[in-house]
């Protein structure tokens, strides 16, 4: 620097700086895949917990009232069974009306019906029997429902419903019907959320990552065996991933068995993203974990 002149000498080292993009490893990217499909599988989790913890409060707080009433009107029927005088007439005092023992009943199935409501199945007495609606959802989302009118006499049977064939109704009914109505009815709701559920996570894959899916999903009427070629980003038009899920159990909306491959033309390096893929499917809903796909690719794109 020339005597009597000032200035700062440069941080860096003058020259032109070398263009392109630096590359991140595939085995990075999987990581990072895991970490955030991790992070959002807790926060799920979290909020699933919370609105179960609500939920059964609120059922208990219901099943403690209807407890409550349920023995109010027992201790009427006894007073009306015990209430003998010492005459062997019944004590005007004690003996409630055949009115009021029609009402105890009345009101004990209609509670019975209330409880039901309160997990999404309702229903209403008829001249032959009951009626039940039991109403589907998934993650909060309202889907379908589904009827079924039973007939009390001469024997607890099913007369008409609208069940779909592929649900084993019969031998829900079988194993449940005579003996346990509540158990019936839970299971057959258990079978139709989670055949719902499934159904609407392959259509939700269809509709917002149908440019990630090669060709149509194959799935059966169930829901339960789903097959498809994916890849991780909307640009790309190859379909390197291979899944297969079965669901074996009818009861839950997450697969029991996961298999994700690659196809032989796939480089060698996106093994290790299959198993990470295939470790999602079995915790995440299908249409979560492929979002989980597109923001890891974003976040790739714009990556120094």
């Amino acid at each position: 620097m020339e005597p009597g002149r000032r200035g700062l000498m440069p941080a860096f080292p003058c020259g032109k700086m070398e263009e392109g993009k630096a590359r991140w490893p595939d085995g990075v990217f999987a990581h990072l895949e895991m970490l955030e499909a991790r992070a959002y599988e807790a926060a799920v989790k979290q909020e699933e917990t919370e609105q179960r913890e609500e939920k059964l409060a609120r059922l208990k707080a219901r099943v403690q009232e209807l407890r409550r009433q349920r023995d109010e009107l027992r201790a009427k029927v006894d007073l009306q069974q015990k209430g003998l005088g010492k005459a062997g007439v019944v004590s005007d005092a004690a003996q409630p009306s055949a009115r009021a023992v029609l009402e105890w009943k009345i009101k004990s199935v209609k509670a019975m019906l209330q409880v039901f409501y309160l997990t999404g199945i309702s229903g209403k007495l008829t001249k032959q029997g009951v009626c039940f609606c039991i109403s589907t959802a998934y993650e909060g989302t309202y889907l379908d429902s589904y009827y079924l009118d039973l007939l009390t006499k001469p024997e607890v049977r099913i007369h008409r419903h609208s069940v779909p064939t592929f649900i084993p109704l019969e031998q829900i009914a079988k194993k449940h019907l005579e003996t346990d109505i509540r158990r019936f009815l839970s299971v057959l709701a258990d079978h139709l959320n989670a055949y719902v559920g499934r159904r609407h996570q392959a259509d939700q894959l269809q509709e917002h990552f149908s440019d990630q899916i090669e060709g149509t999903l194959q799935r059966n009427s169930l829901c339960n065996l789903l097959v498809f070629n994916y890849n991780l980003s909307s640009r790309s038009k190859t379909f390197p991933f291979n899944a297969r899920l079965l669901y074996g159990d009818l009861c839950c909306s997450l697969p029991t068995e996961v298999s994700v491959s690659c196809t032989p033309e796939a480089p060698a390096s996106l093994a290790e993203t299959a198993a990470a893929h295939s470790a999602l499917f079995r915790r995440v809903a299908l249409h979560r974990a492929f979002r989980s796909f597109s923001s890891a690719a974003e976040r790739a794109d714009v990556a120094p």
